[in-house]
């Protein structure tokens, strides 16, 4: 049957259709949810299984749904993605075989909200064998990071995604519009990596982290040239 649980973002699997899984294909391995919030990338991994004596290749391709219009969504196989939602994914299955590096990426994108989309899985030896399933995404706000420091001048929160792959975001409040304040991350041992200027007339600094490598950094809150607090950011792949 399909239900839901777990708050935050799920993706649960529908099969209307039997009679590919019932003769030779069948698609497994996706939990009740996935969870993530707005501004995340999600991924959903599917597993497919050829239970017959004979080798068959599936179109796997999305076949309707709505997302929203900040989100995007595609197939990604061993960490190579398809750019772009409307490309067949196609797999080649030997007798017996199981293809289980396959995922569906959604970009969480800026708004709270459900997104379904169907998906639809055909045998192109006999195009009649079709399992369509459908993905239900749930994204939600993302809580707000404790605030790590408070001042009269400035109140900046905690950075996220901590550990980051790609990039953190940093939020904060500039209180009085004098006030210079910057973000510099720097190396175990002391070297400069980026520095990032927290304007008055914004909210929100982007730290660049997908060209440092995966590790343990440090980041240092600098007020009018003096730093007043540091603390610890893991970069991941």
């Amino acid at each position: 049957g399909c239900h839901m649980k777990g708050p935050l973002f799920l993706v649960w699997l529908c099969a209307m259709s039997f009679e590919l899984s019932a003769q030779a294909l069948e698609i497994t391995g996706l939990q009740d949810a996935y969870k993530g919030t707005v501004g995340e990338v999600v991924r959903a991994p599917l597993r497919f299984m050829n239970h017959s004596d004979r080798a068959i290749t599936v179109y796997l391709r999305q076949s309707g749904g709505q997302i929203g219009t900040s989100q995007k969504t595609y197939f990604c196989r061993g960490g190579n993605c398809l750019n772009r939602a409307s490309q067949d994914m196609i797999l080649k299955l030997e007798p017996g075989q199981s293809v289980t590096d396959l995922e569906i990426v959604l970009e969480a994108g800026l708004v709270p909200g459900l997104s379904t989309m169907r998906y639809t899985a055909v045998n192109r030896a006999n195009p009649s064998e079709v399992i369509e399933f459908d993905l239900n995404f749930i994204v939600e706000e993302r809580e707000r990071e404790p605030t790590i420091y408070n001042s009269r001048y400035i109140t900046v929160q905690d950075v996220y995604p901590n550990p980051a792959t790609d990039h953190a975001f940093v939020d904060y409040r500039v209180l009085q519009d004098q006030v210079a304040a910057r973000i510099v991350v720097h190396s175990v041992l002391g070297n400069t990596m980026g520095e990032y200027e927290l304007p008055s007339f914004e909210s929100q600094a982007k730290i660049l982290t997908g060209n440092l490598n995966p590790g343990i950094y440090f980041y240092t809150l600098y007020i009018d040239g003096e730093a007043v607090m540091t603390r610890k950011l893991v970069v991941k792949r």
